[in-house]
């Protein structure tokens, strides 16, 4: 199995869903998130960590609040976003590093 690290540095761009089981906008995002997942296939990973099992990556990466979306390609941050997204404001954004 790939570590994190390794994943994110791939050239596939990876969505990670910072999540926690209690949030109420972590459960309407699901759907969605699970819906983008199978639309771009092979071409997006996607990876949903939840903050209360996954302390030190949400540490790491500064994550104040859930949801927090970040978008990583070749290891690097290309976007980032805490809150509700809407399904548009989610592919616009993958769409940029597809």
């Amino acid at each position: 199995m790939s570590s994190f690290k390794d994943i994110i540095k791939g050239d596939t761009p990876v969505l990670v869903d910072f999540h926690a089981d209690w949030c109420g906008p972590c459960q309407t995002m699901n759907p969605i998130v699970d819906e983008i997942k199978s639309q771009y296939g092979e071409k997006l990973r996607v990876l949903k960590i939840n903050v209360d099992k996954n302390q030190a990556a949400s540490q790491k990466y500064k994550v104040r609040g859930v949801p927090t979306f970040l978008l990583f390609k070749n290891g690097e941050i290309n976007w980032r976003a805490s809150g509700l997204q809407s399904r548009a404001d989610l592919k616009s954004e993958i769409d940029k590093v597809v």
